[in-house]
């Protein structure tokens, strides 16, 4: 069945034209929702956007800047002179950006022009960490042991550690989404990185203030929907689990939560409603829990934060109640009632969202900026409009389940240094956990994406992982299960030399393609029997007997399947295939040659040649400091001159907008220095040299 996450819509335009202040995927699912109800979208946009697919969707575009968020998406006045001139009656934020910031939504109302999302006063009041932990207590809520006062310096920021105890967590008062934090186990963590937290709070959200709290051990990342109306209706869409991280970042998150019991929903439900009543909440907003997995009571939870808007995981919310919460933001806006109450609130299946990024898992997860040379879901039963890449993307039926993707890229387009690295939502609904988890698989299997660094690899092996299948989750479950990076799903031998076997069938079905020779395989007389395959860093010697006992291959429909045990395969392009064990389908690239592919194929005779070809030795750089990701040197910790130790801090480089430490690997002595501080640096750029 397919999962129905928009209610029916009712009655004139609330507005007749709002403006969306913001960009990529967020913004194209506003329009979606918005242009449904028969509403006019005003998009807004800088230079790096100009051809994005959220501006072609919208009704009307207006630039608004250069690439850089600072001089353009974060400029309040620029949203609010495109409001007036295209006769916008209301924004919507997203989420990001201005969502988050009080002064926007008081210069709107000044203006006359209605703000989609909460008061002013419950932003600022949920915005200041400090502020919003003093509330949550006076609330009745749970909030975690800490210090919420000013913090004089570094050495007073020690003191209050050592008071609190080891571990601590340092938070930016203003921070989100995972930027200005660090995780301190001892008193040189803190010193090392308490100025560091304050520079990215002032560098993203300009606020430099920190405060420290415990940090739980085994702890498990849970929050709570809210939705509220201007007549006092508050209620509880069940709630979310975010536990999967990476620095911080949610990776993958779910609805419900395998952790949570009907009792801790409603325990968590209504402290979550309490705190939204403390501060006249209305709109979407989110109340983050943070919950000892060590506990089985479940009764050790935590406030964290409220985010005071639509969180990047909502799909899953609305795809287990069947509620549209962007259309309830409007709603909300307009000044109407909820029509629903919390009786109505129900859990309908199991909903999981992974986000796809640009990023390279193999290279430690850096961050993976250019073009996107090719770019597709390729979902069975996938329509698009032709024009607009994601404007029909907001589900298809597929078996028991749906999935749904939410993005705001395009073939051909540039993911860009300037913003979020992310490149889809992909959102699976089916009956059961496991159904989704297995719906997962299979969409992050079918995605192509080529040009730049891409974590679906690493998606697909955590929904495949024994410990996500079971349930049992941690916020540590990343660097738990993969300490030393992730390097591929493993795969034994037996399995190999059989994708082998397949392979070495598939291009001899292009060889037999390439002479346009048709009907049955054993119409062909002395095919080529030895070839040899590599995958990765594996040779594989294969003997292919058409039609024997090694590859058996048959035409269906002008396809080729071939089988090897109960192993089977169907070549279904040119150089695609889908690689079926044990009912579960692996999509592999096969080519003749070029070694970014995930298999090669060689005939026998031109295998023998290949082993005779010499191999390029990468150039010495142990005694350079390369940048490994495209970013900005934000500071230099060293001069020339300076002997450095193993560890040491060298550089610090902001990319996507995090802060990220490069470190000396040995002892040495500081000598040439070919990067300035406020330099924009490509990828491998030198940053300096030892000695």
């Amino acid at each position: 069945m397919l999962q129905q996450t928009i209610l029916p819509f009712w009655g004139a335009p609330l507005f007749s034209k709002i403006l969306i202040a913001n960009r990529g995927e967020i913004a194209c699912r506003v329009i979606q929702t918005a242009q449904k109800m028969g509403i006019a979208c005003v998009a807004v946009y800088s230079d790096a956007d100009r051809n994005a697919p959220f501006v072609r969707m919208a009704d009307e575009a207006v630039h608004i800047g250069a690439s850089p968020a600072a001089e353009s998406y974060l400029i309040p006045e620029k949203i609010i002179a495109a409001c007036k001139e295209t006769g916008a009656e209301a924004v919507h934020p997203g989420y990001g950006f201005l969502s988050e910031r009080a002064s926007f939504v008081e210069a709107l109302a000044a203006e006359n022009i209605a703000f989609i999302g909460p008061p002013a006063g419950a932003i600022a009041a949920m915005g200041d960490k400090i502020e919003s932990k003093k509330l949550a207590k006076a609330a009745g809520v749970n909030v975690v042991p800490g210090f919420v006062g000013e913090i004089r310096d570094t050495d007073h920021a020690v003191e209050i550690s050592d008071d609190i105890g080891y571990p601590v967590m340092m938070k930016a008062s203003a921070g989100g989404g995972g930027k200005g934090m660090r995780l301190a186990w001892s008193e040189a963590d803190v010193r090392e990185g308490f100025e560091a937290t304050k520079r990215e709070g002032l560098n993203s959200f300009g606020d430099d203030r920190v405060f420290i709290e415990k940090f739980i051990e085994n702890p498990r990342h849970i929050e709570i929907q809210i939705l509220g109306d201007k007549h006092g209706n508050i209620l509880y869409l069940n709630e979310r689990e975010c536990s999967i991280q990476r620095r911080h970042q949610k990776v993958v998150e779910e609805a419900p939560s395998p952790f949570v019991t009907a009792k801790m929903r409603k325990a968590m439900g209504e402290q979550s409603v309490a705190l939204s009543r403390a501060v006249d909440y209305h709109s979407a907003g989110t109340v983050e829990l943070i919950v000892s997995g060590a506990d089985p009571t479940g009764e050790s939870f935590y406030f964290l934060e409220m985010n005071t808007r639509l969180q990047v995981e909502h799909p899953v919310t609305e795809a287990i109640t069947g509620i549209d919460l962007v259309e309830q933001m409007i709603r909300v806006a307009a000044g109407e009632e909820l029509s629903m109450t919390q009786d109505d609130i129900g859990i309908d299946g199991w909903s999981i969202e992974n986000r796809v990024y640009a990023e390279d898992p193999y290279r430690g997860f850096l961050p993976s900026t250019g073009r996107l040379v090719e770019y597709s879901p390729s979902i069975p039963g996938w329509t698009d409009d032709g024009e607009v890449a994601g404007k029909a993307r907001r589900g298809v039926a597929h078996g028991e389940g749906s999935i749904r993707v939410d993005d705001g890229v395009f073939e051909g387009g540039e993911v860009s240094m300037f913003y979020d690295p992310m490149i889809a939502k992909l959102i699976t609904w089916a009956p059961t956990r496991e159904q989704a988890a297995d719906l997962q698989i299979d969409a992050l299997d079918r995605f192509r994406i080529k040009g730049l660094g891409h974590n679906v690899d690493f998606l697909s092996a955590i929904m495949q992982h024994e410990r996500f299948r079971s349930g049992e989750l941690t916020t540590g479950f990343i660097a738990e299960e993969y300490p030393d990076g992730f390097t591929g799903a493993p795969a034994d031998d037996a399995w190999l030399r059989q994708l082998a076997a397949l392979f070495a069938g598939a291009e001899f079905t292009q060889s037999v393609r390439a002479r346009q020779i048709t009907g049955q395989l054993n119409g062909v007389e002395n095919p080529p029997s030895g070839w040899m395959v590599k995958i990765g860093e594996r040779r594989f010697d294969v003997l292919l007997e058409v039609g024997g006992a090694t590859v058996d291959g048959h035409r269906i429909d002008g396809t080729w399947d071939w089988e090897v045990g109960e192993t089977f395969a169907n070549v279904t392009g040119e150089d695609e295939m889908t690689v079926q064990i044990d009912r579960v389908g692996v999509r592999w690239r096969i080519t003749t040659r070029g070694a970014s592919h995930d298999a090669i194929v060689l005939p026998a005779a031109v295998a023998a040649l290949d082993v005779h070809m010499i191999e390029k030795i990468p150039p010495d750089l142990s005694k350079m400091l390369i940048c490994p990701m495209p970013g900005m040197l934000m500071k230099l910790h060293v001069a020339t001159g300076d002997v450095v130790q193993p560890g040491q801090p060298l550089a610090t480089v902001e990319a996507m907008k995090m802060e990220n430490i490069l470190r000396a690997e040995k002892e040495g002595t500081i000598g040439n220095i070919n990067a300035a501080e406020g330099e924009s640096l490509a990828v491998d750029a030198v940053i300096l040299e030892l000695e």
